[in-house]
């Protein structure tokens, strides 16, 4: 029996990737089985083959052979007399098979069928890709640039499926023309209209792991974990990495012999900054690696409200701030911690004052308890953390946080007149 032009759906359903034969055989049968049941009231006595190569469909009706006048179920039995017109070797009790023509249905079914037939196969589809690429978030995949829009790129894979790169997910420089390959990394799956939308990114910082595991091996291999990463794209990235094995310097398996490995990175990310720091649990390294390239003189740590202050010579500040503010943002990032940064006035000074010359800013009886500690001068003061001087003089916080703002401020005034 012809496949009544169902060849073209066919195949189209047939092509769709990871749909097994199984359920390709399942939908077909359940389309055909729904015409049964409209037409005849039951399917329960009719056999739907398709032919899984080309499409080629045939229904057959079975039925038992009974006695003239016993028939009790038309859908069911068949009398003997009706039996003998289409095989004359036919006899009571055997079962008689016989082909149902599938244009019989009526052209509104078959149609009605092709349509059911399409929209299952689309529905497939649809969750073949949904599951195929709800797999793979964080991974990276490369597609080809379809379209070119205003807010995105619609890309398509290797098995012409439709990708989304945002604008929002391209680092700030990204051109690209149709075509063109582009790396990116699976963001999310989402359904818009009931229709799975892959969204990749390139800005995420899981597509700067996945770069690292493609040029460090030592990554892929379980050697070396990447703790964190930070980015600002298209400006600068930190990416805190562990070496489980003493013998490997994290960091410079990461960057490669004179930068080998992280170049190719940089590239791809159109010169971003990226630096790696060797992560440890200790709070004050990790946070004095995390602003590289500045160096650091002194850390006072507030663990309890997870603020540092940090302090370094002039010319370091502004490298620990970073252009518009980036590096330490990335740093509070990385490290957890907020983090402010001051010039050192004890690598600046070269005089001290005596407390009593705040006493219009500072009250008495607060220069009094810092004096019964022995710290009767500006710098003895500075010179202490915060947690050591509130230990000392039993002080609220406050009181010696605005002591060493005022302190600080003096010192910051006289070193800009010099």
């Amino acid at each position: 029996m012809a496949s009544i032009n169902l060849i073209e759906s066919f195949q189209d359903f047939k092509e769709a990737e990871n749909i097994d034969r199984p359920t390709l055989m399942k939908v077909l049968e359940d389309v055909f089985k729904t015409l049964l049941r409209k037409k005849y009231g039951s399917d329960d006595n009719f056999d739907v083959i398709v032919n899984d190569q080309t499409g080629d469909l045939e229904i057959f009706r079975r039925r038992i052979i009974v006695e003239d006048g016993f028939s009790e179920d038309d859908l069911a039995e068949v009398e003997l007399s009706e039996a003998l017109r289409l095989d004359p070797d036919y006899a009571v009790g055997e079962e008689l098979y016989e082909e149902v023509n599938v244009f019989d249905f009526g052209r509104r079914a078959i149609l009605a069928a092709k349509q059911t037939l399409a929209a299952r196969i689309s529905d497939l589809k649809k969750n073949s890709l949904l599951q195929k690429y709800a797999d793979r978030v964080g991974e990276i995949i490369t597609g080809e640039v379809y379209q070119i829009w205003r807010k995105e790129l619609m890309l398509l894979d290797d098995d012409n499926n439709e990708l989304l790169l945002p604008k929002s997910e391209q680092i700030p420089g990204d051109f690209f023309k149709k075509g063109e390959p582009i790396r990116a990394v699976v963001k999310k799956v989402e359904m818009r209209n009931n229709t799975p939308v892959i969204i990749l990114s390139r800005t995420h910082p899981s597509f700067l792991e996945k770069l690292l595991e493609i040029e460090v091996p030592e990554i892929l291999d379980g050697l070396i974990t990447v703790k964190k990463i930070v980015r600002e794209p298209g400006e600068r990235a930190k990416v805190a990495v562990e070496s489980y094995d003493d013998r490997i310097d994290p960091v410079g398996a990461c960057v490669g012999m004179k930068g080998s490995r992280i170049h190719g990175i940089v590239r791809e990310l159109h010169n971003e900054n990226i630096d790696i720091i060797n992560y440890t649990a200790n709070t004050q390294l990790l946070i004095q690696r995390a602003l590289t390239p500045a160096k650091v003189n002194r850390i006072d740590v507030n663990a309890e409200k997870h603020h540092v202050d940090v302090y370094m010579d002039t010319d370091q500040v502004s490298l620990a701030i970073g252009k518009k503010g980036v590096n330490i943002k990335l740093a509070q990032q990385l490290t957890g911690f907020s983090i402010d940064v001051f010039r050192d006035i004890k690598e600046s000074a070269d005089f001290d004052i005596d407390l009593e010359e705040f006493s219009d800013e500072i009250e008495e009886w607060v220069i009094r308890e810092f004096k019964k500690v022995g710290c009767d001068t500006a710098l003895s003061v500075l010179d202490l953390s915060v947690e050591e001087l509130i230990r000392r003089t039993d002080l609220e916080e406050e009181t010696v946080r605005d002591v060493r703002r005022i302190l600080e401020a003096e010192f910051e005034e006289d070193g800009n007149e010099a």
